[in-house]
């Protein structure tokens, strides 16, 4: 992390970051690695970027889930 914030990379955390905006960053990961012109300096980092992007969802996912079902047996 550096001081501004970012990882090593240069993109932004992960952290405070919302599912939907996660989603559309990845979205926009896969444009650019489907492109004709992919600048292969920039691979390792958007394949990098997304892998963390992709466990910080699946993360999220799993505390939604975990979440309403509490929410559910207190219901019950």
């Amino acid at each position: 992390m550096t001081p501004d914030g970012t990882d090593a990379q240069g993109a932004d955390p992960v952290d405070g970051l919302r599912y939907a905006d996660a989603m559309a960053e990845l979205e926009s990961i896969l444009i650019g690695l489907e492109r004709d012109d992919l600048d292969v300096d920039q691979l390792s980092a958007s394949v990098a970027r997304a892998a963390e992007l992709i466990r910080w969802c699946r993360s999220r996912v799993r505390d939604a889930r975990m979440e309403v079902e509490q929410i559910v047996v207190q219901l019950e």
